[in-house]
């Protein structure tokens, strides 16, 4: 049973999110300020949840930032701006984002617009379908709908490498103490760093 769901974005809106997270950055990593959202589009006055990746474009390419959350109380806009933050200053993949990186590092927005909980995640999850999270107290982790489709991972493999992602054993999510959170998703990227939007819906 669907326990939130906001309006679809559009095209434009999704090319707004990923200029608005790319400018958030760009801010804060240049200046150590945060953006202020100002007149937003009418979508960006949704709640809902937002998750930001940073991905490097230049040699192998490897994730450089990641951060979000699966829901949320505050207006779409403002989301971005605070996890687009804080994929570029924590250092989860490693290292904070450096400023001479950002133009070589391709940025991704994904709107969660459905969430749904799950007491039997390996029949309810579907892959290409779903994005995933899991929670167990102050434990949580999640990965993006993208993920397993470009890893060729099965249902299984995805429900392990979340747990894993959320410091908890890969067989975690059979657990009746972690909750496990299906949801649906628009996922806005760019295609090269700074270039155009491609849009996935799942």
């Amino acid at each position: 049973m669907s326990e939130a769901q906001t309006a679809l974005f559009s095209y434009d809106d999704g090319r707004g999110a990923v200029d608005l997270a790319r400018e958030a950055v760009d801010l804060f990593v240049n200046n150590g300020q945060r953006k202020q959202p100002g007149s937003m589009r009418d979508a960006f006055y949704n709640r809902a949840g937002v998750f930001i990746r940073l991905q490097a474009t230049q040699g192998r390419g490897r994730l450089r930032g990641c951060a979000g959350t699966v829901q949320s109380t505050e207006r779409v806009g403002h989301t971005i701006i605070e996890a687009a933050i804080q994929a570029a200053s924590t250092d989860s993949c490693g290292s904070e984002l450096e400023a001479a990186e950002l133009s070589s590092t391709a940025f991704s927005v994904c709107i969660v617009t459905d969430v749904i909980p799950t007491d039997d995640p390996a029949t309810d999850l579907e892959v290409g379908t779903h994005g995933l999270a899991v929670q167990k107290g102050r434990q949580s982790g999640w990965l993006y709908p993208t993920v397993p489709v470009e890893n060729g991972w099965s249902e299984f493999e995805y429900l392990d490498r979340t747990c894993r992602k959320a410091g908890l054993s890969p067989t975690a999510w059979e657990k009746d103490d972690v909750d496990v959170l299906l949801f649906r998703s628009q996922v806005f990227e760019e295609r090269t760093p700074n270039g155009s939007i491609k849009e996935l819906t799942f």
